[in-house]
């Protein structure tokens, strides 16, 4: 269910913590998956998590 293409995983995770969730957390508890895959696949593309804002920048 999650991309596996960082810049597609990207757009999904910012709409989903945009649209659904007030955090990568419950995002990830959500959709049962693994925080430490996603911020190093975002982070392989520059991307870090901002909690302030809620979404990778």
């Amino acid at each position: 269910m999650i991309p596996n293409d960082p810049v597609i995983l990207l757009s999904f995770v910012n709409t989903k913590l945009r649209d659904e969730y007030a955090g990568l957390d419950e995002l990830c508890a959500a959709l049962d998956a693994d925080r430490a895959r996603i911020e190093a696949a975002l982070a392989a593309i520059d991307y870090r998590y901002d909690p302030d804002l809620n979404k990778f920048v």
